[in-house]
């Protein structure tokens, strides 16, 4: 389904909806993704993250995909 359909499809379902609260909820969601600016990163923004995670990778600061997942369920 392309990105028109899906919007289209998604209109469809919020009309739907009754609750007040579902509808706030809603709202606050689309004013923060409004308020959002991405900026992308420079070439040396990228080189230090990757510096740094390296650093933290070689001195086992880092979780693995498990214990993150172990997290949330």
């Amino acid at each position: 389904m392309d990105i028109q359909g899906r919007k289209l499809e998604f209109i469809e379902e919020f009309i739907k909806i009754q609750k007040e609260d579902v509808l706030a909820r809603f709202e606050n969601l689309l004013k923060k993704e409004k308020s959002v600016e991405l900026k992308p990163f420079s070439i040396e923004e990228l080189n230090n993250r990757i510096d740094k995670s390296e650093n933290d990778f070689n001195n086992n600061r880092f979780k693995t995909s498990s214990q993150i997942l172990a997290k949330y369920q």
